[in-house]
């Protein structure tokens, strides 16, 4: 099995990271990046295997070199790094100089679990998780993240969206290289983004847990809305454990109630051509050289929150009227559609607790 050779500081509760740091699978690749969540912390780790005339280790040596923080916002700016010390850790095992010096310099004092800091060093924060995780979130070697996610899932994105509004579990399987796998999960939570103040409290924090794997099963018993992703198969079996469960680019759920959010209706098929038009107008705009300070992750990042604010704007002005009654034109000012977004505005009232009467073909309560 995988094993923790090195670690700085010596005493830190490391359990079930030598299994988060190096996907199940990676034996079969030759390089891989991770980003996973350990506790209260969330990690990135760059994998490497070499193979060696070595009988002690089956003609392959393969190792995984990463670092925690309090926020996976920064975590990104030190790929490069790890990349060449998993290198280094493969050519020269045992040499730690590097990664000493390292930590000397980036440390910081992680709380206890009282909240209290454990040492009386200076305490050095990263930036804590921004609440709407904008605009500080970019966990990508800045460009191409997003891009990629709306190529790879084409309308289907839309289907993630809704999901991603509801708070859902969302597992999302694929073998390994699981690096860009985890640029979905990031995606996938941008898609949730609403940045209008006093906005259901209550609502359960959409959290990226990145790559998780079967030591991770009793901690996901517990959630109830997450975004992660996996290399392991025996997942899909275990269905308590997620709401939608998504296999390269087949986006499916098991439970009956959100069977119909699976279906791209009219409205969606119109917010994919928007959000392409915008995207078809900046890069022009980059090719003819204006002065384009955005790029395609704040677009594809305001474009949702954007979509997001309008929905919840309106049905808090609903809800504070005096008949607190939605009707078809207040869904089709959503930019949903009346009909076949009905399951979705049901399930967003019930989920952010807005009271609303939703009168669109047969008048139901809420």
């Amino acid at each position: 099995g995988n094993m923790v050779e090195w670690c700085l500081p010596q005493d830190i509760d490391l359990e079930g990271v030598e299994f988060k740091s190096m996907a199940s699978g990676s034996h079969k690749i030759q390089s891989d990046f991770i980003y996973f969540r350990k506790g209260l912390c969330f990690g990135l780790a760059c994998f490497a295997n070499m193979p060696v005339e070595s009988e002690l280790e089956r003609g392959a040596r393969m190792k995984s070199v990463g670092i925690l923080s309090p926020s996976y916002t920064l975590l990104y700016r030190y790929m490069h790094f790890l990349e060449n010390q998993v290198r280094h850790q493969l050519e020269m095992p045992g040499h730690y100089s590097h990664l000493e010096a390292f930590y000397d310099d980036k440390k910081g004092v992680l709380p206890d679990s009282k909240g209290t800091p454990t040492s009386q060093q200076p305490v050095h924060w990263l930036p804590s998780i921004h609440r709407y995780m904008y605009p500080e979130m970019k966990i990508t070697h800045p460009a191409g993240c997003m891009s990629q996610f709306i190529k790879f899932f084409g309308e289907q994105i839309l289907v993630l969206w809704k999901f991603a509004l509801l708070r859902k579990r969302i597992l999302i399987f694929s073998p390994p290289p699981v690096g860009v796998v985890c640029y979905r999960v990031y995606c996938c939570c941008c898609l949730a983004n609403v940045s209008l103040p006093g906005l259901g409290g209550t609502v359960p924090e959409s959290k990226p847990f990145f790559y998780v794997n079967v030591a991770d099963i009793e901690m996901l018993e517990t959630e109830v809305s997450y975004v992660a992703c996996t290399t392991e198969k025996i997942f899909e079996e275990k269905r308590d454990l997620y709401d939608v469960y998504v296999d390269n680019q087949n986006v499916k759920t098991h439970h009956e109630h959100l069977q119909p959010l699976l279906k791209i209706n009219n409205a969606d098929k119109e917010k994919y051509r928007r959000l392409n038009d915008q995207r078809q107008m900046l890069m022009y705009a980059q090719e003819v050289g204006e002065d384009c300070s955005s790029c395609e992750e704040d677009l594809f990042i305001l474009f949702f929150m954007e979509q997001n604010n309008r929905i919840f704007q309106t049905l808090m002005e609903v809800s504070a009227s005096q008949d607190k009654t939605l009707t078809a034109d207040h869904a089709r000012g959503m930019g949903l559609d009346p009909q076949g977004d009905r399951s979705f505005l049901m399930d967003l009232l019930e989920v952010y607790g807005i009271d609303v009467m939703l009168v669109i073909d047969n008048p139901c309560c809420t």
